[in-house]
């Protein structure tokens, strides 16, 4: 796996707490909502190809 997904994806974690942190201290809590909401597609949508070769690793492992 590469090092290089796992530090950007503790970034985004890291920049999208801090967010929400401060959006819910001054009382935005629905912008705080959808900074996290917005992290979490951002993260999924770079995690998206890896899970595709793993579940065809997975496929060709067990040959379905």
């Amino acid at each position: 796996m590469d090092v290089t997904l796992i530090l950007k994806v503790a970034g985004i974690g890291l920049t999208v707490s801090i967010a929400y942190q401060l959006l819910s201290k001054y009382g935005r809590d629905e912008q705080a909502v959808l900074v996290s909401l917005a992290g979490i597609i951002i993260v999924m949508l770079m995690l998206i190809d890896k899970l595709g070769t793993l579940f065809s690793s997975i496929r060709s492992v067990f040959g379905f």
